[in-house]
């Protein structure tokens, strides 16, 4: 079972977030849609400051090598 981290705790507690905007958020959570964009902004921060953004899957660049000139020449009849 993983272990469950209170990230909004641990941002609090590490002052990247000093202001009172962030810190609200933080402890009363989001009133609005603008809020919460910022909630989600600080908890993707939060994630690459932990290391945890290294697990997430890796694009795959492979489908997009195939240049403008190559999709003309296969749409032409």
């Amino acid at each position: 079972m993983k272990e469950e981290i209170d990230w909004k705790e641990e941002l609090l507690e590490s002052g990247r977030f000093n202001d009172q905007f962030s810190k609200g958020l933080l402890e009363n959570g989001a009133k609005n849609f603008t809020q919460g964009i910022y909630l989600g902004y600080m908890y993707s921060r939060w994630r690459k400051i932990r290391g945890l953004d290294k697990n997430d899957p890796i694009e795959n660049k492979g489908q997009m090598q195939s240049s403008l000139g190559e999709f003309f020449r296969g749409t032409k009849k």
